[in-house]
């Protein structure tokens, strides 16, 4: 029986026009292409990163950093002014898939303190899995799209007369 659900809930996925955000029943979440091309390849769903060594998270969904400044909560599109020059590709990713949880850093900065300086992880953008070219900044994703055109991102299709139409 289990088996049956996990082949309806795969089917559903791949048949679905907009596969960008799906969100299958049976409680499979899935957002592959709306992760960042620096986040840690293996995930089909993500809600946070924790990042120790810059002890930030990052919101997934929101697309947007999450940090304390002034004593507050944050979210920014991009990182604080100090860690402008911070490579987002090779420093520790933890994947976090619970609500708020800065609302908990004391904890997973405890947690993964052992992490920092590790570089160790495959990023998204490095990945060969097919599963990641959907996502519109992976570098194969041009010759993804060009074999998947319902699920390519692109706004605008040429006619056979190079006139361009807009897609709805």
């Amino acid at each position: 029986m289990k088996k049956i659900i996990l082949v309806i809930a795969v089917l559903i996925y791949l048949f679905q026009p907009n596969s960008v955000k799906a969100q299958v029943k049976f409680g499979l979440n899935i957002n592959i292409a709306t992760q960042p091309i620096w986040g840690p390849a293996g995930n089909d769903y993500v809600n946070y990163y924790y990042l120790p060594d810059i002890d930030i998270f990052y919101n997934v969904p929101r697309h947007k950093y999450v940090f304390v400044q002034n004593r507050k909560w944050i979210f920014s599109d991009i990182l604080p002014y100090e860690y402008r020059n911070y490579n987002l590709y090779s420093g520790y990713k933890a994947v976090i898939n619970e609500d708020k949880p800065y609302k908990n850093a004391a904890m997973y900065r405890t947690k993964y303190a052992s992490y920092k300086g590790n570089h160790d992880l495959n990023n998204i953008r490095n990945s060969r899995e097919l599963k990641y070219f959907e996502n519109p900044d992976h570098p194969d994703h041009p010759k993804w799209a060009k074999t998947h055109p319902q699920n390519g991102n692109s706004k605008s299709k040429k006619t056979s007369k190079g006139k361009k139409i807009r897609k709805h």
